[in-house]
């Protein structure tokens, strides 16, 4: 059963930073991209941030680049989302998401990503 578990949000300041991490199982999570999205209310889901299943070839949404950095660690099964100088149209609830298909690029939209997972907030306040 695939699962993908998101943590790290919470409630923070503007200019302040937070590490999300998504721990993913029952797939081959190593020959997977790996992707985040967030949706705040009231808008669609969009594209923040993929990584390439060997770690290298991060993307980034304008929104987030120079602020964020995706990385991976394939021993763990995990992914992170590192975001600095966060301000408060960050605010979202933030979701990790994979393609089914290995060694498969979707790219940005998030038609090309099967497993979800229940999403975490991230609140910052002004």
């Amino acid at each position: 059963q695939v699962q993908l578990v998101e943590s790290g949000g919470g409630l923070v300041q503007a200019g302040g930073s937070l590490r999300l991490s998504c721990a993913a199982s029952g797939f081959a999570f190593s020959t997977l991209v790996m992707a985040w999205f967030r949706q705040a209310p009231g808008k669609e889901r969009e594209f923040v941030a993929a990584i390439g299943w060997s770690g290298v070839n991060g993307r980034y949404s304008d929104s987030v680049k120079g602020r964020s950095t995706i990385s991976r660690d394939n021993a763990k099964n995990t992914v992170y989302l590192q975001m600095n100088n966060l301000k408060p149209e960050d605010t979202a609830v933030y979701y990790c998401a994979a393609p089914k298909s290995p060694f498969f690029n979707p790219g940005v939209e998030r038609g090309g990503y099967d497993y979800w997972g229940q999403g975490t907030q991230v609140t910052v306040s002004s």
